[in-house]
C-alpha cells in the first residue's frame, strides 16, 4: 500500500478534531482503569538505523501492514494527523489519529499517536526504534487503549486479539527494507 497526503478539507477537519481520551503524562507507563496495555517488541534482522527510522517516520510500517494511509505531512512531526483505513469500501474501518510526540535522538527514533474521535479505540500507541549496543535494532510498540465505539465494545476479547494481530504485522513490517 502507498502513503498519500490528505486533501486540504479533510486535513483541516482532522486537525480540529479532539483526542478521544484524556491525555496525561505517563499514560503508556501506568494505564488508567478500564484501559488495556499492550507492549511487544522484536529485534529486527535489518541493521540500517537511518533507513529504518525514515520508514517508521513516513508511515511505511502502517502501509506495509495493509492499511491505507493518508497524512497531513511527510515525514511526520508532532501535530501531524493521519487517517488510516482497513477493509474495503464503505465497510472499511476508519482510524484517525494525531501524533502527540516524536522521538528523534541518536540511536532512537519513533512517535506516539493519540486516537481522535471516530477511532474505534481510545488511547495512545507508541512506535519506538532503538539501536542496541551491539548494533542490532529493536522495534517496540506500546499501546494503552479501551473500546470507544459500540462495535469495539461488542468485539470484546476478539477486538483485543485483532489489536495484537495488527501489532505483530507492524513489528514484521519494519523488518522489510
Amino acid at each position: 500500500m502507498t502513503v498519500g497526503l490528505l486533501d486540504p478539507r479533510h486535513r483541516a477537519r482532522l486537525s480540529s478534531a479532539h483526542l478521544s481520551y484524556e491525555r496525561r503524562p505517563g499514560l503508556l507507563d501506568r494505564p488508567p482503569d478500564g484501559f488495556a496495555l499492550l507492549d511487544e517488541s522484536v529485534v529486527l534482522s535489518r541493521t540500517d538505523f537511518e533507513h529504518a527510522a525514515r520508514d517508521l517516520l513516513t508511515w511505511q510500517v502502517q502501509a506495509r501492514a495493509g492499511l491505507r494511509v493518508r497524512t497531513s505531512r511527510l515525514p511526520l512531526r508532532t501535530g501531524t494527523v493521519v487517517e488510516m483505513r482497513w477493509g474495503v469500501g464503505p465497510l472499511a474501518l476508519r482510524i484517525p489519529c494525531r501524533v502527540v510526540e516524536v522521538v528523534d535522538e541518536p540511536g532512537r527514533a519513533g512517535f506516539t499517536y493519540g486516537t481522535l474521535v471516530g477511532h474505534p479505540e481510545a488511547g495512545e500507541e507508541r512506535f519506538l526504534l532503538e539501536r542496541l549496543d551491539d548494533g542490532r535494532l529493536r522495534f517496540r510498540i506500546t499501546a494503552v487503549s479501551r473500546p470507544a465505539s459500540l462495535p469495539a465494545r461488542l468485539a470484546g476479547p476478539v477486538g483485543r486479539a485483532a489489536q495484537r494481530w495488527m501489532t505483530r504485522r507492524y513489528l514484521r513490517a519494519l523488518d522489510r527494507p
